[in-house]
């Protein structure tokens, strides 16, 4: 056991130091690379499956011990095979944007091209889009000056209500009791009032936050 444990501990630092050459190795040569430290990685694996099989083996003095190490040397080469494949992720990205960049440079639109009609299309679309939104907003907040203007006007025929009824009460000579159930329900109608119009400008600040 320990001399394949000294030799995959080996394969590892070599893989290490390989890894170290990909960024400056050059793009026509890269993937050569990454097949070389791809194939140096699986077979450590296989080094690592007899070194467990062989641990299990080992003394029970020395069996923890020895599967302590194999376990150390598969954390050390699943770190690798992780940095590997996210080399390979940028690698693949990089080169799949610089394919876009060079396909957009090298084409040529014309007045009929009909890929170029598309993004307009939907530019319009969208400034009819904006432009119908801007409008229902106008609409909403001008209904809701008039919501407003016509609880204001309640407002002032209550007012004028209440003051013909006490009229008409002092001219009555009603009792003191339906006085003051008659200023008790001006009240209320008042408070209604009130809590109408900060309903509505609740409910008109949502809708201008939400469509804005």
């Amino acid at each position: 056991m320990e001399a394949l444990y000294h030799q995959t501990n080996k394969q590892i630092q070599e893989v290490q130091s390989y890894m170290g050459n990909l960024e400056r190795t050059d793009r026509q040569s890269v993937h050569l690379l990454e097949n070389e430290l791809q194939a140096r990685i699986d077979q450590i694996f296989n080094h690592l499956e007899r070194l467990e099989i062989l641990a299990s083996k080992e003394p029970p003095n020395r069996r923890q011990n020895a599967k302590l190490r194999v376990d150390q040397l598969k954390y050390d080469v699943q770190h690798l095979r992780t940095a590997l494949q996210n080399f390979q992720q940028r690698r693949y990205a990089r080169e799949a944007q610089e394919r876009d960049r060079e396909e957009l440079m090298s084409r040529t639109f014309t007045t009929n091209d009909a890929d170029t009609s598309i993004p307009i299309d939907e530019t319009l679309q969208l400034n009819s889009n904006l432009h119908n939104a801007h409008r229902g907003m106008d609409d909403l907040l001008g209904s809701g000056s008039n919501i407003l203007n016509g609880i204001r006007d309640q407002r002032s025929t209550l007012k004028g209500t209440h003051k013909k009824m006490l009229d008409v009460a002092n001219m009555l000579g009603l009792s003191n009791t339906v006085m003051r159930i008659i200023e008790r329900r001006a009240t209320q109608d008042k408070f209604i009032m009130i809590g109408g119009m900060l309903l509505t400008c609740i409910f008109m600040f949502l809708v201008i936050r939400y469509l804005g």
